[in-house]
């Protein structure tokens, strides 16, 4: 007998939170990485699983970060993937053509608040990584020599269906650095670009600033009234 429909509701809402907790980590990631064969140090593959481990060993100890507090939360973040992402590129390419005509305190003040948001979305989710898996998939033809790539992989859990969750990075001087996610099909920087054109279009770059330092008074607020 096929499932109802709201138990499909709730099995898709189930795949989104787990996915959200693993982009909250890394932007937000974690989990057990595993691969057939370790891939070879250097290699962007290598830093996504060595970042994976290096986070969830951190969430493990910290009882605090496992309950969603988002000061702990924030300290990880800033510490341990922030070196690990070009965070400045993925505010860039969200916010889109404005960007190029935004003052460097607007682009600051764009990047803190952006930056915040997506921790307040995501970090009560860290309290639902439990026994997942993060796996390598096979790359699609891509050039071992490219500067610009995406890593796909599956979290893996004992229940439910796999999930997939891919990762855009850039070699720089300094390595690989993650610049955007994809969490079961929906890129981040294309779906937040598409949620701030609205208040790009109302009020140019001062207003997108204005209604991410609202929404973020809002969530803090709210986080403390829960408390």
């Amino acid at each position: 007998m096929p499932s109802p429909p709201s138990s499909s509701r709730d099995r898709s809402l189930r795949r989104r939170t787990l996915a959200a907790a693993f982009a909250a980590v890394l932007l937000l990631s974690a989990g057990v990485a595993r691969a057939d064969e370790a891939p070879a140090a250097g290699t962007p593959e290598a830093m996504i699983l060595g970042l994976s481990s290096d986070v969830l060993d951190a969430i493990r100890k910290d009882k605090a970060i496992q309950a969603g507090d988002f000061d702990r939360v924030q300290k990880l973040v800033t510490e341990r993937i922030m070196p690990k992402v070009d965070f400045d590129k993925m505010t860039r390419l969200t916010v889109g053509r404005p960007w190029r005509s935004a003052t460097p305190e607007q682009r600051g003040a764009l990047i803190e608040q952006f930056r915040v948001l997506l921790l307040r979305t995501y970090s009560g989710a860290l309290s639902k990584v439990s026994d997942q898996q993060v796996r390598l998939r096979p790359s699609r033809g891509q050039d071992p020599a490219a500067t610009d790539v995406i890593v796909r992989t599956q979290i893996i859990s004992a229940q439910g269906d796999p999930v997939s969750l891919d990762y855009r990075l850039e070699k720089v001087d300094s390595g690989w650095l993650i610049y955007d996610l994809n969490i079961l099909g929906v890129w981040l920087v294309e779906n937040y670009k598409n949620e701030f054109l609205e208040s790009l279009n109302q009020g140019g770059v001062d207003n997108l600033i204005r209604v991410l330092t609202d929404k973020n008074h809002q969530a803090e607020a709210a986080a403390a009234r829960a408390s």
